[in-house]
C-alpha cells in the first residue's frame, strides 16, 4: 500500500494555486492533473472517516491509489515533454543566432551562369 506524504500534497497545492488551467497546452494540462491528484488525495484521507465496512474502504483506497498513480505517470510524461520542448526551443534559438549564411531579403545573392 502506498502512502502519500503531506509535504508532497502541500507542494502540489502551492503549485496549482497560482496556475489557471485553461486550454490544452502542456502547462494547463499539468495544472489540471495536479488539481485532480490533490482532490484524490483529499478523498483518500476522507475514506477513514467515511461510513462503510473495512473492505469497502480498502477497495476505495486501492482504487484512488491506482488513479493517483496513473495521474502521476501522466504528469511525469507531460513534464518530460515540456522539458524536451524547452530544450529544443533553446537549441533552435541558439542555432539561428550563430549561423552566417541565412537567406533573407537583406542577404541574398543571385548567381547567374
Amino acid at each position: 500500500m502506498t502512502t502519500i506524504s503531506t509535504t508532497s500534497i502541500a507542494s502540489l497545492q502551492t503549485t496549482t494555486s497560482s496556475a489557471t488551467p485553461s486550454g490544452n497546452d502542456i502547462p494547463a494540462q499539468i495544472a489540471r492533473i495536479t488539481q485532480q491528484i490533490i482532490k484524490l488525495t483529499q478523498q483518500f484521507k476522507e475514506i477513514a472517516d467515511g461510513s462503510g465496512s473495512n473492505e469497502e474502504k480498502q477497495k476505495k483506497a486501492e482504487l484512488i491509489q491506482q488513479q493517483i498513480a496513473m495521474l502521476e505517470s501522466q504528469l511525469a510524461q507531460l513534464q518530460n515533454k515540456q522539458a524536451e520542448e524547452a530544450q529544443q526551443k533553446q537549441e533552435t534559438s541558439a542555432a539561428v543566432a550563430t549561423g552566417i549564411n541565412r537567406p533573407s531579403d537583406e542577404n541574398q545573392v543571385d548567381i547567374y551562369i
